[in-house]
């Protein structure tokens, strides 16, 4: 039987402030900004600067740092020389509070430069706007902006029509849950979506008192495939709220498995279905509440492993209180 999506009463659906669908992010993104030590010196002769830089680029290249901006405007505003150049890493030179010791003087002129002094500086480039906006409060930097992040860290990636169809495709896993709870199982329920054309490819919830493996994931999964002329389970016909659509008409090639999908499942997969969804090539995945065992942010963050050949998006809070909610149904 196809899937059949409706909507739940009572839920949120897409057009409130209370929408959400927060990202999933890597350490390094989610991250506050990491500092090390460096010497930085004031330069008293403006028409210097670019001299400067350039002997300062030879000596001390600021290998490691080349996110960083050479010169900024002086941080204090009573300062009477505007500007301060970074010179390099505070282990690169000896303890030094004249620049006699601490550049090298064969064949280049220092002069214009003031006293040096340590001050702390971003050590990584900034991978989100919030660690730019971080990083820059303590020294100019360079930043190659994710606009797909920043969209999604400020609410606004989704539109209000796409947010209506992403509730009802969770309104489908929260009813498949339901489901579910009514059969003794763990309240668990997944969607498989194709985003190009908003079909429903499958509904599944789990099925572990049938198999412990057969969590609501891997069920969707085995759904798809079996939308596709595969899959190994064959008992879902068994349970109502466990469908797929089967492959359309219109021809053209099935994608593998969940290549370029969607999954919508009620609580975060566990290490053994997020590994499923990587070697089923999942596009994205958006799920309601977060878990103890959780591999897509609470426990691990598989979808974003740089080891692995296949990674993906992740967003969490669709629905998060009536998924929250299905927990005591279990």
């Amino acid at each position: 039987m196809e899937p059949q999506v409706k909507r739940l009463k009572g839920s949120d659906c897409g057009g409130s402030d209370s929408w959400v669908a927060e990202p999933v992010l890597s350490d390094e993104q989610s991250a506050d900004v990491e500092l090390v030590a460096v010497y930085a010196a004031p330069v008293l002769d403006r028409k210097q600067t670019s001299r400067l830089v350039r002997q300062l680029n030879a000596v001390f290249p600021l290998d490691g740092l080349q996110h960083l901006k050479r010169v900024r405007t002086a941080r204090d505003q009573n300062s009477p020389h505007p500007l301060e150049v970074l010179l390099c890493r505070s282990g690169e030179a000896a303890d030094a509070a004249e620049l006699g010791s601490l550049l090298p003087s064969d064949g280049n002129s220092w002069e214009g430069l003031g006293r040096p002094f340590v001050v702390l500086v971003p050590a990584r480039p900034p991978l989100t706007r919030p660690q730019y906006q971080q990083a820059s409060s303590f020294w100019p930097t360079s930043f190659h902006e994710d606009k797909r992040v920043t969209e999604a860290l400020r609410g606004a990636l989704f539109s209000p029509q796409q947010r209506v169809a992403m509730t009802s495709f969770m309104v489908a896993a929260v009813t498949a849950a339901r489901a579910a709870a009514q059969l003794g199982m763990e309240a668990v329920g997944a969607a498989v979506v194709d985003p190009e054309t908003e079909r429903v490819v499958a509904v599944g919830h789990d099925l572990r008192g049938e198999h412990p493996l057969l969590h609501a994931v891997m069920v969707c999964i085995d759904l798809v495939a079996r939308s596709q002329g595969g899959g190994w389970y064959r008992n879902q016909n068994r349970y109502p709220a466990c469908s797929f659509a089967p492959a359309g008409p219109q021809g053209g090639a099935e994608p593998y498995i969940c290549t370029g999908y969607d999954l919508y499942v009620t609580r975060e997969p566990c290490a053994m279905c997020a590994m499923a969804l990587v070697h089923s090539r999942i596009g994205r995945v958006f799920y309601g509440t977060g878990s103890a065992h959780g591999a897509l942010g609470s426990r691990m963050k598989i979808h974003v492993h740089k080891d692995l050949n296949h990674r993906f998006q992740v967003y969490s809070g669709v629905l998060r209180g009536e998924c929250q909610a299905l927990q005591g149904d279990a």
